[in-house]
């Protein structure tokens, strides 16, 4: 995807052969390529895991600054929709500012970010913090992409760095349930955003140095879209938050409900007007693109529904520690990984189409399998087999979803695809989990209702809290269906009109 607006630099493999017989200025080419691919890498999984780091530590959270179980939700979701909300606004930034400066003026704000939560004295602390660390990535994650497609021409060469790309941003949330258990067990829950910090200034040193800055764009920011984009869906995420505890009759949850409505609508409007809109709504024309994206929305809805509700399971029915916690996560970070280093490589061979429904299948597989758990399940095979699934569905899945919505977009639309991809992504995840918390309050108030009879009351808690998160998964499921539906239906219909 060559684009008009960057300097285009030495285009290197990763990884290259730098034997002895290299010739140097290639060797030195090579290098400078690889070290920008890693500051990339991680520059993408800081923000990524930082989506989940605080999962594994929400009992202990909860404990601290003193949350409801409901209000709980939004140390998630607070990272996830200024993260997702703001993404299109921080892509432009990238295009007007130059986005080697915006990549490093977000991770500033998210290193800065870090601290403040680090040191969070209350709920409403640390979710401030929560939300400013959201901004911040929204700025420095679309030059990450944008930049690594600038530095990779179309290719094998491309393909490779994707599939790093890829694997590090579906298996960065797996890896932050893990690092997020040994932070807490070892320490404190509170380095799981204090270690950012001393990872943020190294970003920060070494991002001039190695990658390459693109030309300034001339235009101006879409702040009305921003606001209406962020605002409206932050609203209807709260609607449904505020369901779980109130009901849907309440009056704030139906203001809340009108009023994201309302704002999306006139969010359309005003890109349909923009001589500059923070959305080209042209992106999602190629209904192949919008299926993906689609697709890739509600397969993170299941993915972090899955996270926060198994980690309830695993620290409140099987009684793990947050360390034990985070590293039940390792088969399925594996499996991520893994898989999505695969698909990279069955990717040309295969095609795209094959893999989204193959990898969307097996992620239904392993959530119908986890619907299954009770108060008398064990770790194995009733949660290792379903994870590993799970892991291998996603990890299949994930890259040609990404290589499909990236397809065919003209250059002057780089930056707004990259950012569509991150935003289906953080705002699926915190939409699913906002409906997932609906339905597992509606769960927990019904198993209260109805006590069994020779249960101590630390059973009975045990029973209610496991038939509520399996309730919550059977919801899972269904996100996972609706993605294997989508999908489906895309790729049959492109192969009907091409035949």
């Amino acid at each position: 995807m060559p684009s008009s607006v960057t300097q285009r630099l030495p285009v290197a493999s990763f990884p290259v052969d730098v034997g002895d017989g290299a010739d140097g200025a290639r060797t030195s080419s090579a290098r400078a390529a690889n070290i920008a691919l890693i500051v990339i890498l991680i520059c993408q999984l800081m923000v990524v895991l930082d989506a989940t780091v605080v999962t594994v530590a929400m009992p202990r959270i909860r404990e601290s600054l003193d949350f409801s179980p409901t209000s709980l939700s939004w140390v998630q979701n607070a990272y996830s929709l200024t993260f997702g909300g703001l993404l299109l606004l921080g892509a432009r930034a990238g295009d007007l500012l130059g986005r080697r400066r915006t990549l490093i003026g977000g991770i500033a704000l998210f290193t800065v970010a870090s601290l403040f939560g680090g040191l969070a004295q209350s709920a409403e602390w640390l979710l401030v913090a929560r939300a400013l660390q959201g901004v911040g990535a929204a700025f420095a994650s679309p030059a990450t992409l944008a930049l690594l497609t600038s530095r990779f021409s179309e290719g094998a060469d491309r393909l490779r760095a994707l599939g790093l790309f890829t694997a590090v941003s579906a298996g960065g949330a797996s890896v932050g349930l893990v690092a997020g258990g040994m932070l807490t067990e070892w320490a404190t829950w509170r380095w799981a955003l204090l270690i950012n910090v001393p990872i943020g200034i190294l970003l920060i040193a070494l991002a001039p140095r190695y990658l390459p800055e693109t030309v300034r764009q001339s235009g101006r920011f879409d702040f009305g879209g921003a606001a209406t984009s962020t605002v409206g869906v932050g609203a209807i995420v709260y609607g449904f938050v505020r369901s779980a505890s109130d009901g849907w009759t309440d009056l704030g949850t139906l203001i809340a409900f009108v009023g994201g409505v309302a704002l999306l609508a006139l969010f359309l409007v005003l890109e349909l007007r923009a001589d500059q809109p923070i959305t080209p709504l042209r992106l999602l024309t190629d209904r192949v693109r919008s299926a993906s994206l689609l697709g890739r929305l509600l397969l993170a809805a299941t993915m972090f529904g899955m996270f926060f509700f198994l980690t309830q399971y695993l620290q409140g029915v099987l009684g793990y520690s947050p360390l034990k916690t985070g590293f039940a996560f390792i088969p399925m970070s594996a499996a991520v990984f893994l898989a999505a280093r695969v698909v990279s490589r069955l990717m040309p061979i295969i095609g795209a189409g094959r893999l989204m429904i193959g990898g969307a299948a097996v992620s239904l597989i392993g959530m119908l399998w986890l619907t299954g758990i009770g108060d008398n399940s064990a770790y194995l095979p009733d949660i290792l087999g379903p994870i590993i699934i799970f892991g291998i569905g996603a990890g299949t899945a994930f890259m040609p979803l990404t290589s499909t919505a990236l397809a065919g977009v003209p250059s002057q639309d780089a930056g707004a695809a990259s950012g569509l991809i991150n935003v289906t992504q953080q705002v699926g995840g915190a939409l699913g989990l906002s409906i997932l918390v609906t339905v597992y309050g509606t769960a927990s108030r019904n198993e209260g209702r109805h006590p069994l009879a020779g249960l101590s009351a630390v059973a009975q808690q045990r029973h209610d809290l496991a038939q509520a998160v399996s309730t919550s998964f059977i919801a899972s499921s269904v996100f996972a269906a609706a993605t294997l539906l989508v999908v489906a239906t895309a790729t049959l219909r492109r192969r009907a009109t091409v035949g």
